[in-house]
């Protein structure tokens, strides 16, 4: 169906009266007017009635307006995603893991920006074969993948096969998440097994997102919450004292914000390896460049904790 017929009965229905509405549009009320008709004879229905007061809807005339009305908005909203909000604006794109200290370094990246600017900013957690996915067909500039050591091959594989580079970002061994009136929040030590009486919180849409893969051969806890957004568990974790979470570093800003610590746990199923990832031949522009200074400045102020 032509959307340009859309935007016509819309506009007919907001002035009440085919005469104006052919003005705003700037087309002849004649024209106009056939133009309904041939709408209404695709719909094989009337969709405006007349009467004294102008031309009004008919009551499934109504029912189709509001649906072009939505059909009209989506489009919009769909072009918009590739206007940038200013000519010459700010452009950046980021598919990653979640990690807190990635999203810390983007929210002190945005601030860093003029806001005359103008900005069109986009940051997608996802796992590591959709970041692939979207480094690969341009959709993203840049991108953060995260695995084990024992994956590498595996992956430094994938990213070729795509025509990606790739650069360790980060290797690290994920730790203990919990509130601070945690029961194991002021242990020296902590071992696997201290964390069975305890519920653990992991991500439910099964991404490689940094939360323990059980195999097999595992023992799964008694206790598991399933999410699916960051937002829920910093919640669940401060207001339920029994919970504990697997992430990678986390800046003491947030965890501050939260009232929730950190705390080591010896389990060498926990090493992980963040890489950015990027097409060859990509040059860096000054938003890119920009990003990754903010990254590198969170990275070694982590490192400086541990």
């Amino acid at each position: 169906m032509n959307t340009v017929l859309l935007q016509y009965a819309v506009e007919v229905e907001k002035t009440g009266s085919i005469t104006q509405a052919a003005g705003n549009l700037y087309m002849d009320q004649p024209n106009l007017s056939k133009a309904i008709k041939t709408l209404e004879e695709s719909l094989g229905a009337p969709i405006f009635k007349r009467t004294p007061k102008g031309v009004v809807p008919t009551a499934r005339g109504r029912i189709f307006l509001e649906y072009a009305r939505n059909v009209l908005a989506q489009l919009e909203e769909m072009e918009a995603l590739y206007k940038p909000a200013k000519a010459g604006g700010v452009e950046f794109a980021l598919s990653m893991p979640r990690a807190s200290y990635i999203s810390y370094a983007f929210s002190l990246f945005v601030k860093r920006i003029d806001r005359k600017e103008g900005m069109n900013l986009w940051l997608r957690e996802t796992n590591s074969a959709d970041t692939l996915r979207d480094v690969d067909r341009g959709e993203y500039k840049l991108g953060i993948i995260r695995y084990k050591p024992s994956a590498e091959a595996y992956y430094a594989k994938q990213a070729a096969e795509c025509g990606l580079k790739t650069e360790l970002l980060l290797e690290y061994d994920e730790r203990l998440l919990m509130s601070q009136a945690h029961p194991l929040a002021l242990a020296g030590h902590i071992e696997p097994g201290d964390l069975l009486p305890y519920i653990e919180i992991t991500h439910g849409d099964g991404s490689t997102s940094g939360h323990r893969e059980l195999k097999a051969a595992d023992s799964p806890p008694a206790n598991r919450i399933y999410i699916f957004e960051r937002g829920t568990q910093m919640g669940l974790l401060h207001e339920n004292s029994d919970t504990y979470m697997w992430v990678s570093p986390m800046p003491p800003s947030v965890l501050r914000q939260h009232g929730l610590t950190e705390k080591p746990c010896a389990d060498g199923n926990h090493r992980y390896r963040d890489v950015l990832v990027y097409r060859n031949g990509y040059k860096m522009g000054k938003w890119e460049r920009l990003f990754l200074e903010e990254l590198e400045q969170v990275k070694a102020d982590l490192m400086g904790e541990f």
